[in-house]
């Protein structure tokens, strides 16, 4: 049945047109691909009303970095008090609450990415860590924070510790006598630091401490709310050194900040204690058996977080393609004619290589974070957190992982665009940036993914069956079969298909699994110990594994979408050429492999990959404007004067 499609703006007539009548598909029925309806109706209703405000509209020079801070506080405040999330909103299940905020939440980001940023952490973030981790006694705070009462920030890392966080050193040390908790910073090494809204304006903190009782025993890394800034004057409380760090290269709108604590004390009731408490007396109890457990449980209601900079890049991976591919369609240079005629740069080879490749890459970014919104909306909603967290731990891998694949490949594709300032592609380079770092650095997070999967090759030599979640790697218990494959292809209909992508991927992978696993033993064999040798495999073969299983993964969620039953036909058929062009841009990039592995002899692979990507590139040519119609936010939203939707 064909969905509805009134709702969605028409775009304006312009020279675009040329290319949008070329299209093969309805731009609008794409659209609703990416987004479902009920999604797309609530971002277009906050972008409308958002538009009516002139606070929120773009200033034609360059703030100062203090203008950038007090405006993106403005905004947020304002937005606030537009109450989009309604207490009809708060009211309902489980999966329509967060899907709910997680869309508005991509709405910010794509319009005002500092305000949305500040939300997250002030807000969302907060809120969401005292309904998992907090019990009812910390439902005033939560309450005051979705009002707009109070604003948060949370203090987790410090100067000597980020991706480690096991190692962090801020303490809070329990005194029955007054029955507070002590947070102590033993040195500046042990600083909470870049931390977001805690510079100028959030008055609590969402703190991260190592929870010690009064008979020296350290019980791990636990979350306490606690009250940085006196509301009404902003300055910090005695016992508190606090400030902000200044100008970045981006999102100078977060005022990101440093704190000391100087045997600060809170109520003993600051402690989240929904998994952990301290009596009155001092004892310590716990549902958990070790520190490692607790610490995964205060840690793992941060995860939404990755989902959220999931969004995020894809809102920017999306207004960079439709900028650039806008841009090119209407941007003329050169010709072979004789009588001067000028070529729009999107006739020209290798432009249109890079925008429509650009293209693939948001459309299965677009459909993947979709994906990966439902699994974690019902991954929390079905965990049973005092018993099963850690079991369901795993699943937190695949978010990450697909999470991470956007991060690094969004930085290559923004940094290959237009440079002007006033394209917008200046601001999205510059805002996304941090997100290669903050919450969980891309480096740290491969090595979780190749962590994992070793274990499952584990389990492969071992005889068992691979059950993963989300079913996104049981095709290694068919390791054995998979390795003896070998490309025999000889025409370009041997590789511009699914099952050819399908393979080599598999292939592909149970191969980086094998040889890293090989090296693991190499490296044992010699004396090294798991720590030294897990080292020492990453660069060519545990950090290629976890990328190539990151691809693999957002092209497995991208051919359910091609071939679902609901699709318009000539949407399915444009899908499915991105799906097919996406596929073989990967793989060339893995061509060494394949030959070094022994999937394929002779030039036969190689020469078709190639000509398969020229061939998608070529047939897609016709339909890029219309894909980046689909993938574009309105003018107001993007907010580029070479992007604009007339042309």
């Amino acid at each position: 049945m064909e969905q509805e499609t009134d709702f969605i703006p028409n775009l304006p007539e312009g020279p675009l047109n040329i290319y949008r009548k070329q299209a093969t598909f309805e731009w609008k029925k794409l659209k609703l691909v990416f987004d479902k309806p009920e999604v797309l109706k609530l971002k277009l209703k906050v972008w409308r009303t958002l538009e009516s405000d002139i606070l929120f509209h773009s200033s034609d020079t360059t703030l100062s970095v203090d203008e950038q801070k007090r405006l993106a506080m403005l905004q947020l405040i304002k937005y606030i008090q537009y109450r989009f999330y309604t207490d009809g909103v708060a009211n309902n299940n489980y999966r329509k609450k967060t899907r709910t905020m997680m869309t508005l939440n991509e709405a910010m980001a794509a319009l005002k990415l500092n305000m949305s940023v500040k939300f997250a952490l002030g807000v969302s973030l907060f809120a969401n860590a005292i309904l998992t981790l907090g019990t009812e006694r910390h439902l005033p705070l939560y309450e005051a924070a979705w009002c707009g009462e109070i604003l948060s920030c949370i203090a987790l890392t410090e100067v000597g510790h980020g991706s480690n966080t096991k190692r962090t050193r801020t303490t809070a040390t329990y005194d029955p006598s007054t029955q507070e908790f002590v947070i102590h910073t033993p040195d500046f090494q042990a600083a909470k630091c870049w931390v977001g809204n805690l510079g100028k304006t959030c008055t609590y903190a969402l703190l991260f401490a190592q929870l010690c009782t009064a008979d020296g025993t350290c019980h791990g890394l636990h979350g306490f709310v606690t009250p940085v800034r006196d509301p009404t004057t902003l300055l910090p409380y005695p016992g508190i050194i606090l400030g902000d760090l200044g100008e970045k290269n981006g999102l100078n709108g977060i005022d990101n900040g440093f704190i000391i604590f100087q045997q600060y004390r809170i109520p003993r009731e600051s402690l989240l204690n929904r998994l952990s408490d301290v009596t009155v007396d001092g004892d310590y109890e716990t549902t958990f058996t070790s520190p490692e457990q607790q610490l995964g449980a205060a840690l793992e209601t941060l995860s939404a977080a990755r989902v959220g900079i999931m969004a995020e890049g894809t809102n920017a991976c999306c207004s960079a393609v439709a900028i650039a591919v806008r841009y090119a369609a209407v941007r003329k240079q050169f010709g072979s004619t004789s009588d001067g005629t000028e070529f729009p740069i999107i006739e020209y080879q290798l432009h249109v290589s890079l925008l429509d490749s650009s293209c693939s890459v948001s459309s299965f970014y677009s459909v993947g974070a979709r994906n990966l919104k439902v699994q974690l909306i019902r991954y929390r909603k079905n965990q049973c957190i005092f018993s099963n967290l850690l079991n369901d731990v795993n699943k937190l891998y695949n978010i990450r992982i697909l999470s991470l694949n956007i991060t690094m490949s969004l930085r290559k594709e923004q940094t290959e665009g237009v440079s002007e300032q006033a394209s917008g592609l200046g601001d999205l380079r510059n805002n996304f940036d941090a997100s290669v770092t903050y919450e969980g650095d891309n480096n740290v997070l491969v090595q979780q993914t190749s962590n994992w999967l070793l274990r499952q090759w584990n389990k492969v030599r071992e005889g068992e069956e691979v059950a993963s979640p989300y079913n996104t790697a049981d095709f290694l218990s068919n390791a054995a079969d998979i390795l003896k494959k070998k490309f025999t292809g000889r025409d370009l209909q041997d590789v511009i298909n699914h099952n050819f992508i399908l393979n080599s991927y598999q292939w592909l992978i149970c191969w980086l699994l094998q040889e890293t696993h090989r090296r693991l033993c190499f490296s044992q064999e010699k004396g090294e110990d798991n720590f030294t040798a897990r080292n020492n495999a990453q660069v060519f073969r545990a950090r290629t594994l976890s990328l190539a299983y990151a691809e693999n993964i957002a092209l497995m969620y991208f051919w359910r979408r091609c071939i679902s039953q609901s699709l318009d036909s000539a949407v399915q058929t444009v899908l499915v050429k991105l799906y097919t062009l996406y596929g073989l841009w990967c793989l060339d990039k893995h061509l060494t492999l394949l030959y070094q592995g022994g999937y394929a002899t002779g030039s036969n692979l190689a020469d078709l990959v190639k000509e398969g990507i020229l061939q998608m590139c070529s047939q897609l040519k016709s339909e890029a404007v219309a894909v980046a119609d689909s993938l574009a936010p309105p003018d107001f939203v993007l907010n580029s004067v070479i992007g604009k939707s007339d042309g």
